[in-house]
């Protein structure tokens, strides 16, 4: 029996929790969830590629165990709107074709992407209120009000014949977000006082003490912060985040700025967000074209970027590379943003090239113009009071998050703290937690306009090529002797400098024609004289200059 087939005979017959992305890492959250044969999926989002996966911007989850469900994956449920939340639904919907569930801002977004892919037609998206409910065969599913750094950020109560869960998606407890409503305590104590079976909760702050602070206390900072500068200000923060854009946009009104939004996603963003009754009170933007005729004491920009990220606006700003924007000697650019671990080198990069034109840089290190959207230890603490799981399953955490969490829920008194990473099916019930069964997962890069996989030596090979260079020999090997064929033609791709290339490509193609002749002395095969060949180049690079290329050698007989 399939280990696939004995985790679907476990929801047969119980309750099964089965991470396919999100535990054991940050980003590309994806959580199943099977009952009396049924599933549900909470959540469909991406992570993005780094320096080891070349060509690849965008990595989702292998959804190959939700496809083998069929019809028996009843829903797609989403608990708010960030991309590593939603933004693979319009790349994994048609291997999964099964309705989506959002509130309306959630819904927006997931709309945009879904036209860029031709699907708007075609995914049966729902929209339900704010602390909506829908019943999916054996599952009642109900959103609970928390406070994020996005608009319409829920927890999901999941009621099953088998016990109730709380998943709680990304989530803090913000006495004063300023954008929608606080967490809603009475709910989750109520949930609590009827008994909850096991809260499946987001780790990524457990390593931060106290609580995560609150968007009003950054409003107040940057209306102070923006107050120091007389040329012109620019502020990176993330485009999703709609009240610190309105907040930003308070301040630049505080000081006689107008806010010009400067980068696609914050344009997109801000236009779905009024569709959807916020930003009410922020007077229209400019556009960065318009601003450039203010005086730079009345300009305050919002960028995109704050990652370091590859063309986008901050990064080509840093460059002087951009058509409508620049900053310079005098002026100020302000980070209201995190660092997300593995950008550090870009983000200190682009911030250096800023800082040698002579901006002023102010982080969030250095005044308080930043709050996380996840809570801290206090609010986890708070959480569990009122929620009283008897299970605690950490999610949305590296290996280490989610071990620190199992042993912070332990410490405040949940009997049972269970660690389970992607691919894991843990039966929640009957009985006590078990691990029963270990799907396979693994990672889909968008490769131009296809999902590849990104275990199968695609992302081998571009490795090697990109740290080692390549190496292409064509030549000809005659059917009869080799007198009168062309000589070997070597090309050399990221291996040596103009200068060196030269003479290591008449190295390289002397001791091939030495080879060519032998072949045709002593009658050897094409295939053997190509592998000759081949570990001749690499022997030679390696010689000279002491690299081993990818070596392609194409042999022709004429």
């Amino acid at each position: 029996m399939s280990t696939h087939q004995t985790v679907i005979d476990a929801a047969r017959d119980g309750l099964v929790y089965l991470p396919i992305g999100g535990a054991g890492e940050i980003g590309m959250n994806m959580y199943a969830y099977g009952c009396q044969g049924k599933w549900i999926v909470v959540e469909c989002g991406v992570t993005f590629g780094d320096e080891t996966t070349p060509g690849i911007d965008v990595i989702t989850a292998d959804p190959a165990f939700l496809e083998d469900l069929g019809d028996d994956l009843l829903a797609m449920v989403l608990t708010h709107a960030h991309e590593d939340h939603q933004g693979a639904v319009a790349y994994l919907w048609p291997r999964l074709r099964c309705p989506v569930y959002a509130t309306a801002f959630t819904a927006a977004m997931v709309r945009t992407r879904l036209a860029e892919a031709g699907l708007i037609d075609a995914v049966p998206l729902k929209e339900l209120p704010v602390q909506g409910a829908i019943e999916l065969g054996p599952f009642r599913l109900r959103f609970i009000t928390v406070t994020h750094s996005i608009p319409e950020p829920n927890a999901l109560a999941i009621d099953t014949p088998h016990g109730r869960i709380l998943h709680t998606g990304d989530w803090k407890l913000d006495p004063d977000p300023l954008i929608g409503a606080t967490a809603d305590e009475k709910a989750l104590r109520e949930l609590g006082d009827g008994g909850v079976l096991a809260m499946v909760c987001d780790s990524t702050n457990v390593f931060v003490d106290g609580d995560s602070g609150s968007e009003s206390d950054v409003r107040e900072a940057l209306c102070e912060v923006v107050g120091r500068f007389r040329h012109r200000v620019a502020v990176a923060c993330f485009a999703s985040n709609v009240v610190r854009i309105e907040s930003i946009a308070k301040a630049a009104a505080a000081h006689g700025r107008q806010v010009a939004l400067v980068g696609r996603s914050l344009w997109r963003v801000t236009e779905i967000a009024r569709d959807c009754g916020y930003l009410a009170h922020t007077p229209p933007f400019l556009t960065e074209h318009d601003v450039g005729f203010l005086p730079r004491d009345k300009v305050l920009f919002i960028c995109t970027g704050s990652q370091g990220e590859r063309g986008a606006a901050l990064a080509r700003i840093s460059q002087n590379d951009h058509a409508n924007v620049v900053l310079e000697e005098g002026d100020a650019l302000l980070f209201s943003s995190r660092d997300i671990p593995g950008n550090e080198r870009a983000i200190y990069a682009m911030q250096d090239r800023f800082a040698a034109l002579g901006v002023e840089i102010v982080t969030g290190r250095d005044a308080p113009i930043h709050v996380s959207g996840h809570p801290a230890r206090d609010e986890l603490a708070r959480l569990y009071d009122w929620v009283r799981p008897s299970i605690s399953v950490p999610m949305h955490g590296t290996h280490r998050h989610l071990i620190e969490h199992a042993a912070f829920a332990r410490a405040l008194g949940v009997a049972d703290a269970r660690i389970v990473t992607n691919g894991a099916a843990l039966r929640l019930a009957p009985g006590q937690p078990k691990i029963v069964g270990q799907v396979t997962v693994g990672r889909l890069g968008l490769d131009g306009k296809r999902l590849v996989a990104l275990d199968d030596g695609l992302m081998t090979q571009r490795r090697r090529m990109n740290y080692s260079g390549l190496a292409f020999v064509s030549l000809a090997l005659g059917v009869h002797g080799d007198g009168g064929l062309p000589a070997p033609r070597v090309t050399l791709r990221g291996l040596a400098s103009e200068q060196e290339a030269a003479g290591l490509v008449a190295e390289i193609e002397a001791e091939v024609a030495r080879i060519t002749a032998r072949a045709a002395k002593r009658k050897r095969g094409t295939e053997e004289t190509a592998e000759e060949v081949r570990r001749a180049v690499r022997r030679v690079c390696g010689r000279l200059i002491g690299k081993k290329p990818v070596t392609e050698v194409h042999v022709f007989r004429l």
